[in-house]
């Protein structure tokens, strides 16, 4: 039914009060993000089960990453870790490692929408980037390894991609017995663990090499530091355009970038959901995980870092380019899980508004009920806010 707007309010100042009914599209991206009070707990140094990374210095913008006590980091732990990460031993027919799907040369990730598995098996969604994991608290798009406040998601994730049958396809105890069958990883699993290669160890020692996996000192960092040259005018335009027009810093916050929680997806319009939308389709985002239909098409946000060198983007891979992403962010989420069909009238009448009266309410919401409005960002303003993307947040080296 369509929303009406009180005869005794100015339309403007009506929809400043329609504005709680967004509240209720947005409780699931509210409630996940208590992890920004984690994120504060993370960032300010060791929670209570964990330690500080020793020898690992975080670059420019970057705070102290943590380890689980019970997988402290050593540097023989992290070369072991590299190793394994790097070896396609680790899949059934000894063809894929970890770094077919993470590739450091895309920001960790892949140039195309779906990877590839053993025996040619198609991804169901575009792997997430390994960029600055180590601050994230769950894994995956929906989330679905680790916890809020967690610090050893790492480890409960690193064996999902060797045994799902879409990826490397190999039981954990069988990749253990085959390094255990390797004089030099049985030599190296000895010194590092004290002991012969299980499905736990292997685990650890992935984790601990993903964590060195940090990427700062881009010339935002630089900039933001005091060095007013380490970015071009256009950035800068960019980066002002990021924290407030633009509304990117609504979920893209802190100093990776992410608030960790779950909004809804942008890429996939609920018309293309109508006849094929299932519980388990990709799709479908952390409702799959959680089951609550108010999770249906949330997915993580993505840290931003290095974003310039991991195209496509989206779960799903679908937008080719940063420009692409731009563009459909300034149309705004309609008939996404932002805007879905049942709540269009609303986002009409804001559209009907004078300009004037529009500025005002978005100027005076919260950035979460700005997230998914068209931006009304010029053609300038976009390809700023890409040179800042671009340019702005890729560091000059990999580590």
């Amino acid at each position: 039914m369509p929303i009406q707007i009180a005869r005794d309010r100015s339309p403007a100042d009506a929809l400043l009060l329609k504005s709680r009914l967004l509240r209720r599209w947005f409780v699931a991206a509210i409630a996940v993000a208590t992890t920004a009070a984690a994120i504060a707990v993370r960032f300010s140094g060791p929670a209570d089960g964990a330690t500080a990374a020793e020898g690992v210095a975080p670059p420019r913008g970057l705070l102290a990453v943590t380890h689980p006590v019970s997988n402290p980091p050593t540097p023989e732990k992290i070369e072991l870790g590299r190793q394994l990460f790097f070896d396609p031993v680790l899949s059934r027919d000894r063809t894929l490692s970890c770094a077919s799907c993470h590739d450091p040369q895309r920001g960790y990730s892949i140039g195309e929408r779906f990877a590839r598995g053993v025996g040619g098996a198609l991804g169901r969604v575009h792997p997430p980037t390994l960029v600055n994991v180590a601050y994230n608290m769950m894994q995956f798009w929906d989330g679905r390894i680790g916890s809020v406040g967690g610090d050893d998601s790492l480890e409960q994730q690193a064996l999902e991609p060797i045994r799902d049958p879409r990826e490397m396809d190999l039981d954990p105890e069988v990749a253990a017995q085959r390094l255990n069958a390797d004089p030099g990883y049985r030599r190296q699993f000895e010194a590092v663990f004290k002991g012969p290669a299980t499905p736990e160890l292997i685990a650890k020692a992935i984790a601990t090499f993903e964590r060195t996996l940090l990427f700062g000192d881009s010339p935002y960092d630089r900039y933001t530091a005091g060095d007013k040259k380490a970015m071009s005018e256009a950035a800068i335009r960019g980066r002002d355009l990021f924290f407030w027009k633009a509304t990117c810093s609504a979920c893209h916050r802190g100093p990776n970038l992410t608030d960790n929680a779950f909004h809804p997806g942008i890429a996939v319009r609920t018309v293309d959901l109508a006849d094929r939308g299932t519980a388990d389709d990709a799709d479908q985002g952390r409702f799959a995980v959680s089951g609550d239909e108010a999770h249906r098409g949330f997915f993580k946000t993505p840290t931003l870092r290095e974003v310039a060198r991991r195209s496509p983007y989206m779960h799903n891979g679908s937008l080719a380019t940063l420009e692409a992403v731009v563009a459909r962010y300034n149309e705004g989420g309609v008939d996404t899980h932002y805007w879905p069909p049942n709540r269009r009238p609303l986002l009409e009448q804001l559209m009907a508004l004078p300009s004037k009266q529009r500025e005002h309410y978005l100027k005076n919401a919260a950035p979460q009920l700005r997230a998914g409005f068209p931006l009304f960002l010029t053609p300038e303003e976009q390809q700023d806010l890409v040179t800042f993307l671009r340019e702005g947040l890729t560091s000059s080296s990999s580590p």
